[in-house]
């Protein structure tokens, strides 16, 4: 069962509800973070945040937020240091977490001028039902249904947050072996799935790999292309576009790859991730 792993460490289920989709433009009016600190202590913290913009219909009838519900709140910059405080260093359960939730805060913090908090490591329960084989839909409401987990107030970031850490602890005990690993290794499975050698990782191996670019800037590793040069050499484009965004617009800059078909390559990849 894989709640072993997480003994000693701040483990925090993430959930966000915001003004809209998109993790460039839209803005958080509600978020939570729900767990354990890593002497077991309950961790409950859940705020509204007034995002300094109208709340679209759309997304009201959705979670139930409504621009009188944060008129008297503050923005985001009130909540940015408890935030960073709980997520720097901690483990980061969610729904999809990786490519939203972290990602529309991630642009939060950028437009503060800070830097974003960096977790440990994710555990999204969403990439983990698909790598899992599960079957459709995928959605956390679907996905409680399936196994058994009462869901009230879906939607709200609260109730979100918890039923994706129960979600995950389901998994882990009905699929419990491929949960026998350490917490980066879970994680790289669930993004990336088996990897047969962690070479890349320390950087050993990357000339072997087919490079994709006349340079070898960027090499294909069992379906991934991997940066094999500068400060996150032997890492994936993936985890690298989610960490460190500006990084990958530089890259595909013709100061950062300068083969025009390799360059293009590089991010119909990145698109389809």
């Amino acid at each position: 069962m894989a709640p072993d792993v997480f003994d000693g460490e701040r483990v925090l289920a993430f959930d966000l509800e915001t003004t809209g989709v998109s993790t460039q433009y839209d803005r958080i009016v509600q978020l939570a973070l729900i767990g354990a600190n890593a002497e077991g202590e309950a961790i409950h913290y859940e705020e509204l945040v007034n995002p300094r913009r109208p709340i679209p219909a759309g997304a009201s009838r959705v979670h139930g937020i409504y621009d009188h519900d944060v008129r008297s709140k503050g923005g985001f910059s009130t909540v940015a240091d408890a935030v960073a405080e709980l997520i720097e260093g901690a483990i980061i359960v969610g729904h999809n977490v990786r490519k939203f939730d972290m990602a529309m805060l991630e642009g939060e913090y950028l437009r503060l001028g800070k830097r974003a908090p960096k977790p440990k490591a994710i555990m999204d329960t969403y990439e983990l039902v698909r790598r899992l084989k599960i079957g459709r839909p995928h959605g956390l409401g679907a996905q409680c249904t399936r196994h058994g987990i009462a869901l009230k107030d879906a939607h709200t970031a609260a109730a979100d947050a918890a039923a994706s850490l129960l979600l995950f602890w389901r998994l882990s005990v009905d699929h419990a072996p491929s949960f026998r690993k350490s917490i980066e290794e879970i994680e790289r499975w669930a993004v990336h799935g088996t990897v047969g050698s962690e070479s890349t990782d320390l950087g050993r191996g990357l000339a072997d790999l087919e490079p994709v670019d006349s340079l070898g800037k960027i090499r294909i590793d069992d379906g991934h292309m991997v940066l094999a040069f500068g400060r996150h050499k032997g890492r994936h484009l993936s985890e690298i576009q989610f960490e460190d965004p500006r990084y990958i617009h530089w890259l595909l800059s013709p100061k950062g790859i300068e083969d025009d078909e390799a360059r293009a390559r590089v991010k119909t990849y990145l698109d389809g991730l």
